[in-house]
């Protein structure tokens, strides 16, 4: 516990050293638990390195002393995973939701309508820069995941995430633009 007290005493006092220390003792800890959770590796490191950034620009969150820093860290890691595994969970819901909510084309109307949302979207994809164009065509048409975008791209994981958030808003806005959404 001393050891993690002059480590948290460094840290709040902004020693880089401090925080690689503790990175190099305790990352192991918290991204096995995080992988654990969530079973996937790319999330895991993110939930690392999600906890050793509020270690740093949050120090005094971390008191080690009634527990150790470690079990701080692991703590945070833990919620940070539980937190992550319930929003894929809240977007794979509203994913089966506008799913189950889409009309299946039936008659002639339906047809029709379908056709002209499809031109919207294709129009609204189209006008789309090409490194957003690029990501979109991959992720919705080529079925792809984030990671697989990224790869495929050869661009971070987390720039492939902006790009296709980016890609999405500027087609909603689009599509609110001509009606149809």
């Amino acid at each position: 516990m001393a050891d993690d007290a002059v480590l948290h005493r460094r840290l709040v006092e902004g020693d880089e050293r401090a925080l690689g220390e503790v990175y190099d003792e305790h990352a192991g800890a918290v991204y096995g638990l995080a992988r654990r959770i969530l079973c996937d590796p790319v999330a895991a490191e993110d939930i690392m390195q999600e906890v050793f950034l509020r270690l740093w620009l949050r120090p005094d969150d971390y008191d080690p002393a009634p527990c150790g820093l470690r079990s701080r860290l692991s703590a945070a890691a833990r919620h940070r995973a539980i937190d992550h595994l319930r929003k894929l969970a809240t977007a794979r819901q509203c994913l089966e939701k506008l799913a189950a909510d889409i009309p299946h084309a039936t008659d002639a109307a339906e047809v029709v309508i379908h056709t002209v949302e499809e031109k919207h979207i294709r129009a609204a994809v189209d006008a789309l820069p090409e490194v957003q164009r690029a990501a979109i065509l991959l992720a919705y048409y080529g079925g792809l995941s984030y990671r697989q975008v990224a790869v495929r791209l050869g661009i971070p994981e987390g720039t492939a995430k902006s790009r296709l958030r980016g890609a999405l808003r500027s087609i909603a806005h689009r599509l609110r633009q001509d009606g149809v959404l």
